[in-house]
């Protein structure tokens, strides 16, 4: 597989958008003899791509046409580009927009917004943000969700970027952290920022409820919010209040936000977390299937391992946090809340989601990321080895470190069942997330242990479970990568090989992709993808990296709507 002649040449004056050859028949690169998967499922034929700018210009035989670029795809794979739905890479972007340890998996689109988003902010939320900064640092300069899209594609990213308007983040604007309902006045100027936002791109409300302060939003305040994002024809998108013990409830909370609100609603990283739970996803998925039967439309993403990551404070109450981080911080140094802390860990609930008791023991919780240079010597360990380490309990560990580090601490939970995994791959409304960053193994990347997911969450899919396990196949794997998530976020001209869409291109071996991270060693690369297009620019040639970072604001149906 080698690229036959490169050259990053200008826009020619051939803009074929159909069948019609005619012209010169030059185009500004051709990909010859490639298996195309168009992303619709259909089975893959032998065929050409012609591409101009940034726009698919043709697909089919193109042995007559000409261009000084060429793409020999000869026994490869050539897909549209793959869709994260599930994106944390808001922050590394800012610090390396080359987004390499995604677009080495052929993912050219990171969707943002699980609960937190970029904007709208504060003043207060502005600074928090940069004093909470942990290994990457930034300047927030920026006020709304859409300024910040327009910033990463002004700085330059190598993706395509888009987000949900986070409902954590509008209800910080207007209730701030405390654990109340908003006012009628409040609602009301928490359902105008979901507008703008909507109007400057969103992609629809994005909620965390698991976490505080989301967790003391009530269903009808989520409702209120999808309400308005239904209508710019937005998408309501769930990390749901509970998936363990109350797992089936959260289900059920979410298709009544759907009907209610009259939107489309997505269920976050699917899984039944804990083994106690795992039972549940049999029910889970007939209680969808007969939503969606009923006309509701219902999807789900995930991803592809065992272990979930989230903070070591998802191992506490949430009503700890009423207030905020600092507030949880200081109750954490009060001896009488640290004896009940103590209890409520150990304590399985249906009240609130136990991390700690879904996790089975303290050797199934690894910590990869601290504040604190002090702390770091910890990264990779256990909270079972620490706690041996600093002789105390793993629970009076854990507060000790919050306390110290000053932050969540990135955490790595164990909680998933394999059985469960390929069930939930071969459903046809599931899509894919990393629920992770996108990195570089260099720099302030290597301060810390990702999730292993952030460098072969696609990679693996397509790898272990598709070619290895033959769990589903590859066709049907790419359209879960590509157009299904395409179409569930509204989106134009992305999501499928066909001429004038956007030419978001990937181009790999389906005998060689393969994830190498682990959860010992994760800033380790994807390999199997030779080329990635975004934007029809090449931002990976023969496996490297070109530099280019042609990636856009990719924007929802209510952009620029009033």
């Amino acid at each position: 597989m080698k690229l036959i002649h490169w050259l990053m040449a200008g826009c020619l004056t051939t803009t074929c958008l159909s069948c019609n050859l005619s012209s010169a028949n030059k185009f500004n690169l051709i990909i010859r003899n490639g298996m195309i998967y168009d992303g619709n499922g259909n089975k893959p034929y032998k065929g050409d791509i012609a591409i101009n700018a940034d726009t698919i210009a043709f697909i089919g035989d193109l042995s007559g046409a000409h261009s000084r670029n060429v793409i020999d795809a000869n026994g490869m794979a050539v897909a549209p580009g793959f869709i994260n739905m599930l994106s944390w890479a808001n922050e590394s972007l800012l610090h390396d927009g080359r987004s390499q340890s995604d677009i080495k998996q052929g993912i050219t689109l990171e969707v943002m917004g699980e609960g937190e988003s970029m904007g709208p902010l504060t003043h207060p939320m502005k600074a928090q943000m940069e004093q909470y900064q942990t290994s990457v640092k930034y300047k927030v300069n920026w006020n709304t969700l859409g300024e910040y899209l327009d910033l990463l594609q002004k700085k330059g990213v190598s993706c395509n970027v888009a987000s949900f308007v986070g409902a954590t983040t509008v209800r910080r604007y207007v209730v701030g952290e405390d654990n109340r309902d908003p006012s009628p006045v409040e609602l009301d100027s928490m359902r105008q920022l979901v507008k703008q936002a909507m109007q400057e791109g969103a992609l629809g409300v994005g909620s965390s409820l698991i976490y505080p302060p989301a967790f003391f939003a009530k269903t009808d305040e989520l409702v209120a919010l999808c309400d308005e994002a239904s209508r710019y024809g937005g998408s309501y998108i769930s990390h749901m209040r509970s998936e363990g013990t109350q797992l089936l409830e959260a289900v059920e909370e979410l298709i009544t936000i759907a009907k209610r609100a009259h939107i489309h609603a997505e269920i976050y990283h699917l899984k039944a977390a804990g083994k106690s739970n795992w039972h549940k996803m049999d029910s889970v998925i007939r209680r969808i299937e007969r939503a969606r039967a009923e006309g509701l439309d219902i999807t789900a993403d995930m991803y592809n391992y065992l272990a979930g990551g989230t903070g070591l404070a998802a191992s506490f109450p949430p009503t700890l946090a009423d207030g905020g981080f600092g507030k949880l911080r200081s109750r954490l140094q009060d001896p009488a809340i640290r004896k009940q802390t103590i209890r409520d860990m150990n304590t399985p609930t249906d009240k609130w989601e136990n991390f700690y008791v879904a996790a089975g023991s303290p050797d199934r919780i690894l910590l990869v990321g601290f504040r604190q240079d002090s702390l770091k010597k910890y990264i990779g360990k256990s909270l079972a080895d620490i706690a041996r380490i600093r002789h105390a309990s793993p629970e009076e560990t854990a507060m000790d470190l919050i306390v110290q580090d000053s932050s969540r601490i990135e955490s790595i939970y164990f909680l998933m069942d394999e059985a469960n995994v390929k069930k939930q791959q071969q459903l046809p409304w599931v899509s894919f997330g990393s629920d992770e960053g996108s990195y570089t193994p260099e720099g302030v990347f290597l301060e810390f242990n990702c999730h292993p997911r952030a460098y072969g969450n696609a990679a693996r899919l397509l790898g272990k479970y598709v070619r290895d396990e033959k769990v589903l196949s590859l066709q049907e794997a790419i359209r879960k990568l590509t157009k299904l998530p395409a179409t569930n976020l509204r989106l134009t001209r992305r999501g499928e090989l066909k001429a004038g869409h956007y030419a978001d291109v990937v181009i790999f071996d389906p005998a060689t992709i393969q994830d190498h991270a682990t959860f010992d060693k994760p800033h380790q690369y994807a390999t199997g993808v030779l080329h990635v297009l975004v934007n029809g620019v090449v931002v990976l040639k023969d496996g490297e990296h070109t530099g280019a970072k042609p990636g856009k604001f990719v924007k929802g149906p209510g952009a620029g709507r009033l």
